[in-house]
């Protein structure tokens, strides 16, 4: 198989933007090129050859490479199990060069090393606009992630490390910032980012802050646009399926009462959301061309129970759906979709058994809770609901124009994926509102569907009809109540049931255009330039003491800490404080519990708010701290293994441990109990 330069050309601009965006960002040339040859050589190269022979290959080589790339970190990740289990976390290697070698050594299997025929080239036009898309991205990662501080980065960002650091040292995991407290998570991706820094010596917090989750983005940017291309039959529907997918949002009229759409913009915020999303895309991809490539299916669905928990449970929708309809359609039910869907069944179960621990991290049923929260009257959330449904057909209305369509089993699949996340977002409540990644998971899908049904509707029309409602959404109410919130709703639906008769066309038109204005301000807001860097939340030398301490003690010592809190205005303690494990990679007796299922599984109102579940043993922490005393070190020693005290400034502790390391801002302290 042979490639047009022209194919090549956006790719190697792209890769040439990342690499000179990492290195001015503070990755090392030594960082950036193993990490590029371990993901090219060791997850890429086995994973391409395993999707051609396992499912037939690609119609082109884009398919090959971000399929194959999903599921060699699928491999990885499931060899990485067994590998640290044992206690060599280098066996990683082993599957990957026994699939290379395979291929090298077998006669018949050496000819998925050139790859079936190209029967969908990617046409160069469309090459270039997935990697404006992929730019994009990458303009914006930079400004919000890569050239900020560790200190001063994302909140969550050091729990993701955190948990990187557990899942580095120790099978099965826990809750690295409280002893004792089961990790209720799908952290997959964790183990992904520690096989990687096990195998390449990159640390951890390059690849959670910098590497791991880019190109995982950029493979999840072709397998929607291939998904497209699949189901509108030609690459103008996959390019704009990604369009819809990264760069639609629903309006928003006032700036505290928001319809979240959910965008896609999560690639680093949630690298679990990131991982799962593109472990699933070649899934639906599979399904869709009703392909029987279950070994390679079964592979992604087992790397999806740890992935993220949303994508099983639309999974088993979109199939039950298929079987459902299709079984009355054609009066038989036909295996290629019994078999997934009781694949999925199987792998659902295992998640929740398994992987949570029939944990739910706080996620109950609790329908239209998401919209009990905005700040409107009391008992309004039936009509906000209608609101917000409306909100949402102004990102994906064009699934209206379907018609006999919506019955094809590959839109079925799709269409009930995208029902499902629409209804456990309305259906589900979450203390931190976490439903909405059913929306995120289902967000692709839905723009798939509905560029389908605008696919053949006439261009013209659907731009006058936009422009329309473009000008019309500038017209805002004042006033922040229910009526103002509303009513410009209203008006745009009545006008659209006005013009229901001369067709579906200016319906979606007008829904279209409304969303215009909120989506350019917010594809406008993610690459703009900060003013400036955030503030420090984390102390200058916590990085420094944090490292110190992970290379003098043993992965199994316990760390006891005085500090709990975020220093944030308005709450009372905001325990998302998750810096001294992550930095350390070492449990913490008692740090930050804002995520613990034991918190969330109590939250009422705000997570934050919520207390640490073992006050006696919160006490017994902080009073070592507060006033030092032989009796209370050797206590938290002896009950829970405790042999390390990390904290600020504490001369006081010099009296019952040994001061190990010490800077401006941070001290270590070592218990030298009897």
């Amino acid at each position: 198989m042979t490639l047009r330069p022209a194919g090549w050309a956006p790719a190697v601009v792209v890769c040439a933007g990342a690499v000179a965006a990492f290195l001015w960002c503070g990755v090392s040339a030594r960082d950036l090129g193993v990490f590029c040859a371990y993901l090219g050589l060791g997850v890429a190269l086995p994973g391409t050859l395993l999707w051609r022979a396992l499912a037939g290959g690609g119609r082109s080589f884009a398919e090959d490479v971000a399929a194959g790339l999903a599921l060699g970190y699928a491999v990885e990740v499931l060899a990485y199990l067994p590998a640290r289990a044992v206690g060599a976390p280098l066996l990683v290697l082993v599957p990957s060069a026994g699939v290379v070698c395979a291929f090298v050594c077998v006669p018949r299997l050496r000819r998925h090393w050139r790859g079936a025929p190209v029967k969908e080239p990617l046409p160069a036009w469309c090459a270039w606009a997935l990697a404006g898309v992929v730019a994009y991205l990458i303009a914006w990662s930079t400004l919000f992630l890569y050239r900020v501080p560790v200190e001063s980065a994302y909140v969550d960002m050091p729990y993701h490390l955190a948990l990187v650091g557990e899942v580095k040292h120790h099978l099965p995991p826990a809750l690295p910032t409280v002893v004792g407290e089961r990790l209720s998570y799908h952290w997959f991706v964790y183990a992904e980012m520690a096989a990687t820094s096990w195998v390449t010596g990159i640390e951890p917090a390059t690849l959670v802050y910098r590497l791991s989750t880019l190109p995982m983005t950029a493979a999840m940017v072709v397998l929607v646009a291939l998904l497209g291309r699949r189901l509108g039959g030609r690459w103008g529907a996959g390019s704009a399926a990604v369009g819809v997918t990264y760069f639609l949002f629903g309006p928003a009229l006032q700036e505290n009462v928001v319809f979240s759409t959910r965008s896609m913009f999560t690639a680093w915020a949630s690298p679990t959301q990131t991982f799962g999303a593109l472990l699933f895309a070649p899934v639906v991809l599979l399904l869709a061309e009703r392909r029987r490539a279950w070994a390679a299916m079964g592979v992604l669905l087992l790397a999806l129970t740890g992935a993220k928990a949303t994508f099983l449970p639309l999974l088993l929708a979109g199939l039950v759906v298929v079987a459902a309809v299709r079984g009355v359609v054609e009066r038989r039910v036909r295996a290629e979709w019994v078999v997934p869907a009781a694949m999925a069944l199987v792998c659902l179960l295992v998640a929740q058994v398994v992987v949570f621990g029939r944990g739910a991290q706080g996620t109950v049923v609790e329908p239209l809770a998401l919209l009990r929260k905005l700040p409107v009257a009391d008992g309004a959330a039936p009509l906000l609901a209608v609101v917000y449904l409306f909100c949402l057909a102004c990102v994906w209305g064009g699934v209206a124009g379907l018609g006999r369509r919506a019955l094809e089993p590959p839109m079925l699949l799709v269409l009930g994926i995208g029902a499902a996340g629409v209804g456990a977002a309305f259906v589900l409540g979450h203390p931190a509102d976490s439903q909405l990644y059913f929306l995120e998971s289902a967000r692709p899908y839905l723009s798939v569907a509905a560029v389908c049904g605008v696919s053949a509707l006439p261009w013209p029309v659907v731009l006058m009809g936009a422009a329309a409602a473009l000008a019309a959404s500038f017209v805002v109410v004042p006033g922040d109540t229910l009526a103002g919130l509303v009513l410009p709703y209203l008006v745009l639906g009545v006008g659209a049931a006005l013009v229901w008769r001369r067709g579906i066309v200016l319906v979606v038109a007008l829904l279209a255009g409304y969303a215009v204005p909120t989506s350019v301000r917010e594809v406008a807001g993610h690459v703009l330039p900060i003013e400036e860097t955030p503030g420090p939340l984390i102390p200058a030398g916590a990085l420094e003491a944090g490292r110190w301490l992970r290379d003098h003690s043993a992965p199994g010592d316990v760390v006891a800490t005085d500090l709990h809190c975020r220093p944030v205005a308005g709450y009372a303690c905001d325990s998302r404080h998750f810096w001294v494990s992550a930095f350390s990679e070492r449990r913490v007796l008692v740090e930050g519990w804002a995520y613990a299922e034991s918190t969330l599984s109590r939250a009422v109102g705000s997570y934050l708010q919520v207390p640490f579940a073992n006050q006696a043993r919160l006490k017994a922490n902080d009073a070592l701290f507060a006033s030092p005393s032989a009796g209370k070190a050797r206590r938290l020693a002896r009950r829970h293994g405790v042999r390390w005290l990390f904290t600020g400034i504490n001369p006081e502790l010099g009296k019952i441990a040994k001061l190990r390391f010490q800077n401006a801002t941070t001290s270590v302290y070592e218990l030298v109990t009897e």
